[in-house]
C-alpha cells in the first residue's frame, strides 16, 4: 500500500492543536519543536496506514483492537511520565523537562510482550478483578476524577488540580 508524503503544513497544524489541547489537559509536548514534529509526522503517517494514531516508535499489529494500548496517546504515558519525565516516544515530557530541570533520556519499554496483553481474566467477579488491580486507584479529591497507576497525575486533566490534590482512592 502507497502512502502518501505528509505535508509541513498537515504537520504544523496538527502540532498547534495538539499543543493547545495537551496544555490544556495539564501535559506537555517535547520542547524540542524539531523531534516533536517528526513524532507527529510518524502519528500522521500510521494514521494514514492504519486509520488511527498508532505510537510511531513501536511496531502496529494494524488491528485497532489489538494496538488500543498504543494508540496515542497510549496506556504508557502517564506511568512513564511519572518514573521517567517522557513517554516511551519522548512526544511527552513532565514540567520538569519543559523547565530544563531534568533532560530527556532513553526510557526502558514497558508495554508487555503480545502474549501477556492478550491474557483475560474475563470469569472473574467485580470483586475478584478489584482486588487483583496492577495498579492502585488515585482519585482527584477536587472533582473525582479517577485513574489507575503507580502514581496520580502531575495535574488533574479534568480540573487541572495538582497531583498532591490526589488520594489513594483503591490500594
Amino acid at each position: 500500500m502507497s502512502i502518501e508524503a505528509i505535508s509541513k503544513e498537515e504537520v504544523n497544524s496538527v502540532f498547534k492543536k495538539l499543543k493547545q489541547e495537551t496544555e490544556a489537559a495539564g501535559y506537555h509536548l517535547n520542547p524540542d519543536e524539531e523531534v516533536t514534529k517528526e513524532l507527529i509526522e510518524g502519528l500522521l503517517v500510521n494514521e494514514k496506514r492504519y486509520g488511527y494514531w498508532a505510537c510511531p516508535c513501536r511496531l502496529a499489529e494494524g488491528k485497532k483492537e489489538v494496538d488500543l494500548d498504543i494508540i496515542c496517546p497510549c496506556d504508557y504515558r502517564d506511568p512513564d511520565l511519572h518514573d521517567y519525565g517522557t513517554c516511551f516516544c519522548g512526544l511527552y515530557v513532565t514540567g520538569e523537562i519543559v523547565e530544563g530541570k531534568k533532560k530527556v533520556k532513553p526510557i526502558p519499554e514497558r508495554r508487555p510482550p503480545f502474549e501477556e496483553r492478550n491474557k483475560t481474566n474475563h470469569h472473574l467477579t467485580t470483586a475478584e478483578k478489584l482486588g487483583s488491580l496492577s495498579y492502585p486507584v488515585w482519585r482527584c479529591k477536587v472533582c473525582g476524577y479517577l485513574c489507575a497507576r503507580d502514581g496520580p497525575p502531575e495535574v488533574c486533566p479534568i480540573c487541572k488540580a495538582r497531583r498532591e490534590r490526589f488520594e489513594k482512592f483503591i490500594p
